[in-house]
């Protein structure tokens, strides 16, 4: 796993209990935090042992830079979060956000949802526009309080996603919006305050994992929402990163438990 910050990612216990699920010996999976521009001079030095690698923030764009082949959908989404070594020896650019959340989502999801709001409007609104797409939905609301990010998700969405109408609207005001599907994309305690106006059914996620459930989690569950939170998206983008790496199907069930356990030590 590369980023910076990384101390707190969960993503080495998931990886590792996948290997131990599974009977993988030797394979390992570590943080390294790096930024950017230390990027292309780390790859230069990793030798052919390295299958893989996960890439969060501020890599997800840094990652499309350095590979020698990207995907139509980490291309598409603009952004990727796995560099696969090819068979050649150099590396492809993945997305396993997008249906990552896909998976995360399609257990709760209802047919006839086509309208979906988006709170926030960085890099994983961008892949939430894509998997939303995927689902069916065919208008989204941008809820953030950077106008100016909103418009650019929107404007991006224009030609990512041209299937899918992006309108932008102030942040505050997501609490009462007509949406039946509401995706939080904002860090750790940015949502925490915000109140739901009275009964509500559809579906809320919350993309902060720790600390579960969240303010925002709670209070949508009280509503009447379904609720799905952080770590099954950890987990599911983790599981195709998994496969990639190993070429062998993810042990889900493990990688989820081993992701709660932790969480709950954590606490």
């Amino acid at each position: 796993m590369l980023g910076s910050p990384i101390a707190h990612s969960l993503s080495p216990v998931l990886h590792t209990a996948g290997y131990a699920a599974l009977g993988l010996e030797g394979w390992t999976y570590d943080r390294v935090e790096l930024v950017a521009a230390e990027l292309p001079g780390f790859l230069a030095g990793l030798d052919a042992a390295w299958r893989g690698l996960s890439l969060t923030m501020p890599l997800k764009e840094a990652c499309l830079e350095v590979a020698d082949e990207v995907t139509p959908l980490a291309a598409r989404a603009g952004v990727g979060n796995t560099l696969v070594r090819s068979a050649s020896g150099g590396w492809v650019a993945h997305n396993t956000d997008v249906p990552g959340l896909v998976d995360a989502l399609r257990p709760a999801w209802r047919d006839g949802w086509t309208r979906a709001a988006i709170l926030g409007a960085g890099a994983t609104a961008r892949s939430a526009v894509l998997a939303l797409a995927e689902l069916g939905v065919r208008e989204v609301t941008s809820y953030a309080r950077a106008s100016g990010r909103a418009e650019g998700l929107r404007d991006w969405a224009g030609v990512a996603a041209p299937e899918v109408v992006v309108r932008t609207a102030p942040l505050e005001e997501w609490s009462s919006g007509p949406e039946p599907v509401v995706l939080s994309t904002l860090p750790g305690g940015a949502a925490d305050g915000f109140a739901l106006a009275g009964a509500r059914e559809g579906l809320l996620f919350d993309a902060v994992y720790a600390g579960w459930p969240t303010p925002l989690a709670g209070r949508a569950a009280a509503a009447g929402m379904a609720v799905v939170g952080g770590l099954d998206l950890l987990v599911h983008q983790a599981a195709r990163q998994f496969t990639l790496f190993t070429g062998r199907p993810a042990p889900v069930e493990a990688m989820f438990a081993a992701g709660r356990a932790a969480l709950e030590v954590g606490r």
